[in-house]
């Protein structure tokens, strides 16, 4: 039974100390915890609190672990569990918690210290030539704290602290607001624009891979994408493997994202069509460098036969788009494109997300989907039924 303990220290003044038990450690020795307070009161309650909490197993031991110490164990916990790709967003989202809170002790973190990193990542954490710059967008602030949510519930779950501090703080409406007024994303295509893409690079040698953009593959499925996932007889096509490019560099070829992106995808005639012309284009471009050409088995080479990847499927398409003075959009908004228009034009949400390679319909909805006025013209003929325009009636009712 602890016992609280009047001391007298030797400046004179007087402390109230206890000694209390607090489990074992690895090795099965006794470890105990010492506590002094300014107060008889004090002691005894914090006596109470300790007892209570080792009674119930929600004891939290003092610890010096700091928050960047928890970040590397948080990431040395998921090594196992996610690809090389998402470990490598995972750090690139937590460089800026390890710039901003990594120094603070874990058990003195506070809300406080959260929402103020959260106002410096909206306004000042983009680094621009080695300084600061301006604020990240909501959407990769919001990626941020919710990454530190994920690593305080690891520390809860190792007994580093009893409570997630961060578990409330979100991005704040305003700011949102704020972003969308002033710093619009750039709209996905509308059905008009992808025609004219379509129209506009119909002689370009890499029409076909464009066209499985449009048709909804992710630039990473394209790249991916062999000769032998192909069915031209069946008019199929199956994704299964992905060649996505870390930081800008690095090439990694893995499996697709998740078990719903691994899919087979039935071929839209001019997409099967572009793909066997492409395919013929390769053979005669094969034929012309002779030992010089690399049979690589990928659907995106360049004239040598060397598999391409992302990064320069979407700078072609940034040149095409200005060459046809087109409105400059992301290629990936080329997804948002198809399945807006799938989904406008009574595709049921079930087949909606097996297309995207989605398990959750809701998700693909409300993430890719976004109609347009045009897109809303149905909704005004069942209105003007409603409201009566076009009745025969030539007077207005009373």
């Amino acid at each position: 039974m602890a016992e609280i303990k009047k001391i007298t220290l030797g400046n004179g003044k007087t402390r109230y100390r206890f000694v209390i038990d607090i489990g074992r450690d690895e090795d099965g020795r006794r470890k105990q915890l010492t506590v002094t307070k300014d107060t008889a009161k004090e002691a005894k309650n914090e006596l109470a609190r300790l007892q209570h909490e080792r009674s119930t197993g929600q004891l939290i031991m003092p610890s010096k672990v700091t928050v960047s110490e928890l970040l590397d164990l948080y990431m040395a916990s998921k090594a196992d569990d996610l690809e090389e790709t998402t470990l490598f967003a995972y750090r690139s989202a937590l460089v800026h918690v390890h710039a901003y809170l990594g120094h603070i002790r874990l058990q003195e973190l506070t809300e406080d210290h959260v929402e103020s990193m959260v106002a410096w990542l909206l306004v000042n954490a983009r680094r621009r030539g080695g300084k600061p710059g301006t604020g990240l967008r909501t959407t990769t602030a919001s990626g941020i704290l919710g990454r530190l949510r994920s690593a305080l519930n690891l520390g809860i779950r190792r007994r580093f602290v009893a409570r997630n501090v961060a578990e409330h703080i979100t991005i704040p409406r305003k700011a949102r607001k704020v972003e969308k007024r002033d710093s619009p994303r750039e709209k996905p295509w509308n059905v008009v624009e992808v025609k004219e893409f379509i129209l506009g690079m119909r002689d370009d040698r890499l029409f076909a891979p464009l066209l499985l953009s449009l048709m909804g593959l992710r630039p990473a499925e394209v790249s991916g994408l062999r000769w032998t996932d192909l069915d031209f007889e069946a008019g199929t096509l199956n994704i299964a493997n992905t060649r996505t490019l870390i930081g800008n560099r690095r090439v990694i070829e893995k499996d697709t994202k998740s078990e719903a992106g691994e899919r087979t995808l039935p071929l839209p005639d001019p997409v099967r069509l572009g793909l066997l012309n492409f395919k013929v284009l390769q053979a005669a471009e094969s034929a012309t460098a002779g030992e010089g050409y690399t049979n690589s088995g990928y659907v995106f080479v360049d004239s040598l036969g060397m598999a391409m990847n992302g990064r320069l499927l979407r700078e072609h398409a940034y040149t095409l788009m200005t060459t046809l003075r087109l409105r400059k959009v992301r290629l990936y908004d080329a997804r948002h494109s198809c399945l807006t228009f799938l989904a406008v034009n009574g595709v049921p949400d079930t087949i909606l997300a097996a297309w995207a390679g989605h398990t959750n319909a809701n998700f693909t909805k409300r993430v890719y989907v976004h109609p347009t006025a045009a897109d809303m013209h149905e909704a005004v003929v069942h209105l003007n039924a409603l409201l009566g325009v076009g009745s025969n009636d030539s007077d207005p009712p009373v």
